[in-house]
């Protein structure tokens, strides 16, 4: 922006070239692909993996320790955040992507190889728990980084859009895993998943890393970050980021955390906890449920309804603005999830599925559009640190956290509504926020030159302003 008048000049708008941005796009997506892979499996197989790494304890216990250790990873991702999120800001967003991606992959790797409970006993537990933290630290860097990515590389008009294939790729992670999982499930008897079938899909992690790094390595930095730093090279140094963030930011980093909180506690309701909730916990309490293998296909036809429709609500968020598909899925929580939990507990497939899909429908409002709407709210200088912190502290407390509470809750209380009831109080948290949230879509992000697809358009951009 020009000194002189404060107006924008040509040169200081940038123009997306559509290769680099679906390049960066899909370069940034294979890492959530990677990721949400082990989730998925995690998820699918968590009886599985109860009975190979907790065998010495009762059923309810075994479960409330499987997803225990679920959790921990989630409880150190805010650690990853402090160190990968600022170091994305300091030396690159694509370099610390590369070295999220091959160590998630690792983390996933190494719990395939570990030996169970019969084998070395504690020890086996204890190594799951080692991979599990290595997997945390490397995430608490990875989402943040990756959106900061997209967002810097998306054009202001079409932000929503390409942000929404970030969570494609989540779902399609997710979806590749659950599907490898039940597979094995239906051919392999269970003293073969037990044995060494459960093993397959946690090795497979290892070659998906090594494509995403491939990917990422490709690549170029984003603009706003070349541009942030040829500016530093010419300017003293400022505050910390740290003390930036939390003292100058706090505000922002409460609205993150809050719509974060809306966001995965509904994420992992439906991809973590849902599952054990229809095969496991409603059978114990006398309710119909459904049967292993019909739980896991109704998932994944849902999740592969979520990847048909997401980039058209982000398409449909660059028109109609962040803040009201947001809104829409806030209200689909207060409003739906009663409704969706008890047509999950009267069973029968087509009950469950539409349970299941009025949960994933309401998730795919958030989906699709915070990973566009999230990055906006962080200047370019503190984006990528400020991001990630609050992102994972949010995800960490209240996210990874789900399954283990409402293991806990229903066991405790017997209550099996209490999933509604959780989906209903992030509801209420997410509404307060985003009505408190400044509107982004079609705008630059805050401390970055605008981003065009065209120079007819950049010059049509610096013209309006004269």
């Amino acid at each position: 922006m020009s000194e002189s008048n404060g107006k924008l000049n040509l040169e200081d708008v940038n123009i997306a070239e559509p290769a680099m941005v679906k390049r960066a796009v899909g370069a940034a997506a294979i890492g959530n692909i990677t990721e949400w892979y082990d989730f998925g499996v995690y998820g699918y197989l968590a009886t599985t993996i109860q009975k190979v790494f907790f065998s010495d304890l009762s059923p309810t216990m075994g479960t409330i320790a499987t997803f225990g250790v679920f959790a921990v990873s989630f409880l150190i991702r805010p650690f990853g955040s402090f160190i990968f999120g600022p170091l994305g800001d300091k030396i690159g967003r694509k370099r610390v992507l590369s070295l999220t991606v091959i160590m998630m992959a690792a983390g996933t790797f190494i719990l395939g190889i570990v030996p169970g409970y019969a084998q070395i006993g504690i020890a086996a537990p204890v190594l799951v728990l080692l991979a599990r933290l290595l997997q945390g630290l490397s995430t608490g860097g990875e989402y943040g980084n990756a959106m900061t990515f997209i967002a810097e590389y998306a054009p202001d008009r079409r932000r929503g859009f390409f942000g929404s294939w970030l969570e494609f790729g989540t779902l399609t992670g997710y979806a590749f895993g659950a599907t490898i999982a039940t597979v094995l499930s239906t051919v392999l008897s269970a003293d073969q998943l037990v044995s060494w079938g459960w093993r397959i899909p946690f090795l497979i992690a290892l070659p998906l890393g090594a494509v995403g790094l491939y990917l990422r390595l490709r690549l170029e930095e984003s603009p706003a970050f070349a541009s942030l730093k040829a500016k530093e090279a010419q300017q003293k140094p400022t505050k910390s980021e740290f003390r930036s963030v939390f003292v100058d930011y706090w505000p922002v980093m409460l609205l993150v955390a809050g719509l974060v909180l809306a966001w995965n506690v509904t994420n992992y309701m439906l991809t973590s906890y849902i599952p054990t909730y229809l095969t496991d916990t409603l059978p114990k309490h006398g309710q119909p449920g459904a049967g292993e293998t019909a739980s896991e296909v109704l998932q994944i036809v849902v999740l592969v309804v979520l990847m048909i429709v997401i980039t058209f609500l982000g398409r449909l968020s660059d028109r109609i603005g962040r803040r009201k598909v947001v809104m829409a899925g806030c209200v689909a929580l207060v409003v739906l999830s009663l409704p969706s939990v008890l047509l999950l507990r009267s069973g029968g497939d087509t009950a469950t599925l539409i349970g299941l899909l009025i949960m994933g429908l309401t998730l795919v409002c958030f989906s699709a559009v915070l990973p566009s709407t999230l990055p906006a709210m962080f200047p370019t200088h503190i984006r990528a640190g400020g991001l990630s912190i609050a992102f994972n502290i949010s995800v960490s407390l209240f996210g990874g956290t789900t399954s283990t509470v409402m293991s806990a809750l229903v066991a405790g209380t017997g209550d099996l509504n209490w999933p509604a009831y959780y989906l209903m109080g992030a509801g209420v948290v997410g509404a307060i926020c985003i009505v408190l949230t400044r509107e982004s879509a079609r705008r630059p992000l805050s401390g970055s030159a605008p981003i065009v697809t065209s120079e007819a358009e950049a010059r049509e951009l610096v013209a309006a302003q004269r």
